[in-house]
């Protein structure tokens, strides 16, 4: 399964195990997510990305790691994969919370925009996908379309109330820019 997949899915146990400690003990739960202003709780960047709204939204995450991490876990290091993690997890849902600014504050909790960025990166950053574009004549500009499209819709597919949509937007073209770039 690799190591990286399962120590992102202890620390998952352990932030969601902290969150509920902290509620039994009547802490709010803004002490984990990601809202505006950032300075205010800048550690919740990284917390965010691991902690979760409930056992469904930690099962889903869970599950799709389990899919899609062990792929990416295989072509790179731990240290590679875990800063992967955090970095793409943090930039989506920073781009969440800003470019939700207009309908309102918004928090956000979870895994999904670090996940939606392994899954771009997987289907980006292989040789089977380089060579099945190769043969169409869309040119670089055309393969970009053609990951924002395909971004968009995977995005469209979460869609659902309370679901960080732009942070999955957001993961999925930078995992792809990162897999374009084999980064990793």
């Amino acid at each position: 399964m690799g190591r990286p997949t399962l120590s992102t899915l202890s620390l998952f146990a352990a932030v969601f195990a902290a969150q509920t400690l902290s509620s039994l003990l009547g802490i709010t739960p803004e002490l984990f997510a990601l809202a505006l202003p950032l300075s205010e709780r800048p550690w919740t960047i990284v917390t965010s990305v691991y902690a979760h709204g409930g056992l469904m939204h930690l099962f889903s995450n869970a599950f799709a790691l389990l899919v899609v991490g062990p792929l990416i876990a295989r072509v790179t290091t731990p240290a590679r994969f875990h800063t992967f993690f955090v970095a793409t997890g943090s930039i989506a849902g920073i781009s969440q919370v800003l470019l939700t600014i207009p309908f309102g504050p918004t928090a956000v909790l979870g895994a999904s925009g670090a996940i939606f960025a392994l899954l771009g990166y997987a289907l980006v950053g292989n040789r089977a996908s380089e060579h099945a574009l190769a043969w169409l004549p869309i040119g670089r500009r055309g393969r970009i379309l053609a990951f924002v499209a395909l971004a968009a819709l995977l995005t469209a597919a979460t869609a659902a109330p309370g679901v960080a949509l732009v942070a999955h937007f957001v993961g999925f073209v930078l995992g792809a820019a990162a897999g374009r770039g084999r980064i990793l």
